[in-house]
């Protein structure tokens, strides 16, 4: 029985060896095909792209990465010789060869790279420019050389324009300071405006502020912005996050301004504050002092709130307040007044919106008076059939008004002094009310344009207010004796010729 056991065995390993040498032929065989190297000129790379650009960038600022892939569809191995960055480390380029990162140490090149047939490689692309010493973008390039060992040479072109930008850190205002500058200036950490200082923002200015920073405000911020030159608080991504759509237009990029309770006497003039966490938060606070008088200006496209006000004063004219996640309006006590503004809840990117409109005289626990709430030739719209929300308490005094204004929410019948001359947008009219008012609302593209078509009914609607407040619009335009509702006038000639 032991010596059947024991050729049983061996006639096992027979067997067993009779396949491993099959095997190891074959694998002989298959190693041949993909160890075959071509050296005709005829035999090239592929690529997914014969050009990387990287948008327009800030000088001393690391780009995002991208990548593209080198494809191998000769019919045999390709062996490239060489690949190299032909400006080396001139222009700021850095890039990474299927793993292998093409530094100092290694000249910026990488030498015998193989590419088998039908098999490919990724390479990834970053770019941190110098300074350029000019005042507008300028044109960098290089190229990423495949020198194959036929000889045959391939490029890939990495292109970008890069700016200069003044890139300040935790930035803080301990006494009154001007800031006015064409040259962009990019905010890390925040921007702080300590208690008795005073910071102005003059006309062109644009601060970009990365996305852990905002403006945190305990003395005064100020805005001198012009129709032509508007003062603009704006996320620091300049590029894109896709070929259609660049950062600039999404939301939730920075922190936004936000007002403490030790700050009054605030004045954002031509002041365009988009794509923030939070576009103004206004901190409760004395109620017979000024909080902030809003002018002329622009909070758009916020993931959070547009203008969040608890129990201070208020003073919000001219002025479009346009798509956010939580509402783009809310007044929670205090006193508010709204003259010619445009105030729309289209946000696009959650159905869970919140109103374009909501006052309150209490919030949590917290009992806030509102003492005035008074709304003038203003647009409340949005997708909702229903955009404004009130909440009261019977036992909080309560004072508001609508004068002559385009409200998209359920029609009060019974007579009431808190409303006159409203226009009740009809939700089931889909040729002159929502999205309709307006010119462009291009949600694929996340495209708006806020200034009314001529079909609106917030066209010649609106009463001539005291004191000069209807004689413009927030684009300078002159309005006319039967002035629009909310920001912006109506002009014929203006739409025709667009």
């Amino acid at each position: 029985m032991q010596y059947l056991a024991i050729s049983g065995v061996i006639i096992i390993m027979k067997v067993h060896v009779y396949w491993l040498i099959a095997l190891s032929f074959w694998l002989l065989a298959s190693c041949s095909d993909d160890d075959s190297f071509t050296t005709s000129t005829s035999n090239q790379l592929t690529f997914s792209t014969d050009s990387v650009r990287l948008d327009t960038i800030f000088s001393r600022v690391p780009t995002a990465t991208k990548t593209f892939w080198v494809y191998n569809r000769s019919g045999d191995g390709i062996r490239c010789a060489n690949i190299r960055l032909q400006n080396g480390n001139q222009t700021g380029f850095r890039v990474n060869v299927d793993g292998v990162y093409l530094g100092a140490a290694q000249g910026y090149q990488v030498n015998d790279v193989e590419i088998r047939d039908k098999d490919s490689i990724r390479v990834f692309v970053e770019l941190t420019s110098p300074m350029n010493m000019q005042e507008k973008p300028t044109f960098i390039k290089d190229d990423l050389i495949f020198t194959l060992e036929s000889g045959v040479e391939q490029k890939v072109n990495l292109n970008a324009y890069t700016w200069d930008a003044e890139l300040w850190h935790d930035v803080e205002i301990d006494r009154d300071s001007l800031i006015a500058s064409e040259k962009p200036i990019v905010i890390y950490g925040g921007l702080k405006v300590d208690e008795g200082a005073t910071l102005t923002l003059g006309a062109g200015t644009t601060l970009y502020f990365h996305n852990d920073a905002g403006i945190d405000v305990y003395g005064t911020l100020k805005a001198e912005g012009t129709s032509e030159k508007n003062v603009v608080l704006r996320g620091d991504r300049i590029d894109h996050m896709f070929d259609y759509l660049p950062y600039d237009r999404v939301s939730g990029q920075w922190q936004g301004i936000r007002f403490h309770a030790s700050s009054f006497d605030n004045e954002l003039d031509y002041a365009d504050v988009h794509s923030a966490y939070n576009g103004i938060v206004c901190d409760s606070s004395k109620v017979d002092n000024l909080k902030l008088t809003l002018y002329n200006s622009l909070i758009h496209n916020c993931q959070g709130y547009g203008l969040l006000a608890t129990s201070c004063v208020l003073d919000v004219y001219n002025t479009q307040i346009t798509n956010t996640l939580n509402d783009c309006v809310a007044v929670y006590g205090g006193a508010a007044m709204f003259r010619h503004c445009t105030i729309a809840q289209f946000y696009p990117f959650d159905a869970n919106r919140g109103m374009a409109l909501r006052f309150a005289n209490y919030r949590g626990e917290d009992r806030l008076p509102l003492y005035q709430f008074e709304v003038y030739n203003t647009i409340v719209t949005g997708y909702a059939d229903d955009v404004i929300m009130t909440d009261f308490r019977d036992d909080v005094e309560a004072t508001y008004l609508f004068d002559h204004c385009l409200l998209r929410t359920p029609e009060v019948t019974e007579a009431t002094e808190n409303i006159k001359e409203v226009i009740w947008e009809n939700p089931k009219d889909t040729v002159r009310c929502g999205i309709k008012n307006f010119r462009k609302m291009d949600t694929e593209n996340l495209e708006y344009d806020f200034r009314l078509d001529g079909r609106s009914f917030a066209v010649d609607a609106g009463s001539v207010l005291l004191h000069g407040y209807s004689e413009y619009d927030r684009k300078a335009v002159r309005r006319d004796d039967k002035p629009d509702l909310g920001a912006y006038e109506w002009v014929e000639e203006e739409a025709t010729k667009e």
